[in-house]
């Protein structure tokens, strides 16, 4: 049933990319009081977040309602997709991510935020992190808002490290990784955690990097596929061997969620994923680890760095009727006085990092979030979403390909690598059949 949902979903996309349609203008309604918005947002914990906060933080000042749909990463982006692209008009504000913004904005689906975040004074649009502005928009004007945004790097456990006298390098290489994961890896402690879960955002966000790293690329300059080129196949090798060796039991299951759960209860000795999880780690109300792990960047191989970066955006469909209540949601929350609020009321290591200059500059965010708020930073501003590898791309994009297409030919492929986790079939044979839905690909570009 997902597959077929992301494949509607992913068809009606394609159609609607084709032919140029545009949404449908959304009424305007003076945000008054006493009305009910409708948010589709994913089911990470920032996002659990906000749903205990709004009543109090939101809809008693505003008078405005908020009723979420908070759903896993998949199946938000096959809902939100499906509903967006045929101009259904379900919800008023929706979660979408760095691939989508530009991509929805030029189909004319979205509603241009500029005048509305400079009109509020209280905003301050210029505040927002110049990567996310930039990842957020479409010809220079701004069509999501940031509620978080993020790199990825290493986390480890540092006491599992001291009582195996192993030092981790501030950026180690994949090598090192695999070597350390083999030597921490017993006793129901799997070595590393790594996604295996389907899904061109899920098992392909942290593959790809790799893929970089080695040298590879979904496409060269001229559009030539090169899903099973030896850098591409090199590295998914490597990774799925690692996972198959020293990962997560039911690694080809296992996505952010998962992994976040299982780290977080000392159930793996290291996670490579998003930069965004450490404040969940770093929270002792629901983390067992709190206290006991380290950040480093994103490990290497050929090249200098190789984090991606993705933010959960707010943005809000031409279809809503409801645009100036659904304004005074999206800037509550992405705004300054929300991220204050989180902090107060549930801890400063869970405000959603990576969005605003300003968030690095509160003291009590300093102190909670030490031991990863810099390196989290530095990780996001080391990012060259046009040229992430080693060769020049035709189009931006670090853990995906910035084209419409990509969202079907990455599922595609994230099915097969899936498998081959679960021993289902060869790498060579996953790459091979991927290959072919590339070039497919390839050819309305060349």
């Amino acid at each position: 049933m997902q597959k077929a949902r992301a494949t509607l979903a992913v068809a009606v996309c394609a159609v609607l990319v084709a032919s140029g349609c545009s949404g449908a203008g959304g009424g305007s309604d003076n945000g008054g009081g006493g009305q009910t918005i409708t948010v589709a947002t994913v089911g990470n914990p920032q996002m659990q977040d906000i749903e205990k906060l709004t009543e109090e933080g939101f809809t008693k000042k505003s008078g405005i309602k908020v009723k979420y749909n908070i759903l896993p990463e998949n199946e938000l982006r096959d809902k939100v997709t499906q509903d967006v692209a045929t101009q259904g008009g379900q919800f008023d504000v929706v979660t979408i991510g760095a691939y989508e913004a530009p991509i929805w904005a030029k189909n004319k689906w979205l509603v241009g935020l500029d005048k509305r975040a400079d009109d509020d004074s209280a905003y301050d649009k210029a505040d927002l992190l110049e990567p996310m502005r930039k990842a957020l928009s479409y010809q220079d004007k701004l069509y999501a808002v940031p509620f978080y945004g993020e790199s990825s790097f290493l986390m480890y456990r540092k006491d599992l490290f001291q009582a195996k006298g192993i030092t981790m390098p501030e950026q180690p290489t994949w090598a090192q990784v695999a070597q350390y994961a083999a030597q921490l890896d017993q006793g129901g402690t799997a070595g590393i955690c790594l996604r295996g879960l389907p899904g061109w955002g899920e098992v392909l966000a942290p593959l790809t990097t790799i893929v970089n790293t080695y040298g590879g690329t979904w496409f060269d300059k001229d559009w030539n596929a090169k899903v099973n080129s030896p850098e591409f196949t090199a590295a998914t090798k490597f990774y799925v061997d690692l996972v198959r060796k020293h990962g997560e039991p039911g690694a080809p299951n296992s996505g952010f969620s998962e992994c976040l759960t299982a780290f977080s209860q000392g159930k793996a000795a290291m996670w490579y994923d998003a930069t965004v999880a450490a404040g969940s780690l770093e929270d002792p109300n629901v983390s067992k680890v709190a206290g006991k792990v380290g950040y480093v960047y994103a490990p290497v191989n050929k090249t200098k760095s190789s984090g991606w970066l993705w933010a959960w955006a707010l943005a809000m469909p031409k279809t809503s009727k409801k645009q100036d209540a659904a304004w005074k949601y999206m800037a509550w929350a992405t705004g300054k006085d929300y991220q204050k609020l989180v902090g107060e009321k549930l801890g400063w290591s869970r405000v959603p990092p990576g969005a605003r200059a300003s968030t690095y500059e509160i003291p009590e965010y300093q102190d909670a979030a030490k031991a990863f708020a810099q390196v989290t930073l530095k990780a996001i501003e080391l990012v060259d979403p046009d040229n992430p590898g080693v060769q020049p791309r035709p189009a931006p994009g670090v853990q995906f390909v910035g084209i419409p297409e990509f969202a079907d030919l990455g599922t595609k492929v994230a099915q097969q690598v899936s498998a081959a986790i679960a021993g289902r079939t060869s790498v060579d044979a996953a790459l091979a059949a991927g290959q072919k839905e590339a070039e497919i690909v390839a050819k309305k570009y060349q």
